[in-house]
């Protein structure tokens, strides 16, 4: 299975799910990765709060480099996450089929069935933001985990 993580920079969110989901499947036959929607930061590591988040719960996420998804990833993954609406919209644009449509999915709808919640986007707050997708996350990568386990 391949899932691919996606939020608008990948710098926040969608590394630390990558990582998070990583860190939990290790034993499973599963590759993550994550993307943006966005290239504004293409080619840079992960922001330093989410890589200190991470660090707390032993996942490492210094190799990490930002990307812009694309449309081969719709061939390449089994499972688009999104992180917000916002994302999740920008997606769903660029699909051709409805097997493409079928593959995206809002992260929380695995914790909170068919609510469209989003993560909230922690870049411009403090570090509590960042606890706090952590959680959130954890959370969602837990149930992906049971799905797939």
């Amino acid at each position: 299975m391949r899932i691919l993580m996606v939020c608008l920079g990948n710098i926040c969110r969608s590394p630390l799910a990558e990582g998070i989901l990583s860190h939990k499947t290790k034993n499973l036959q599963v590759q993550v990765d994550s993307a943006g929607t966005a290239g504004y930061h293409i080619g840079s590591p992960p922001d330093p709060r989410s890589i200190k988040i991470a660090d707390k719960y032993n996942i490492d996420l210094s190799s990490q480099r930002a990307r812009k998804f694309s449309r081969a990833d719709f061939n390449n993954f089994d499972i688009i996450y999104a992180m917000d609406s916002n994302n999740y919209k920008n997606l769903l644009a660029l699909t051709i089929n409805q097997q493409e449509k079928e593959k995206i999915r809002m992260i929380l709808n695995e914790i909170s069935p068919n609510l469209y919640k989003s993560v909230p986007d922690p870049y411009y707050g403090g570090n509590d933001g960042f606890q706090e997708v952590y959680d959130i996350l954890n959370k969602a990568c837990d149930k992906i985990v049971t799905q797939i386990g």
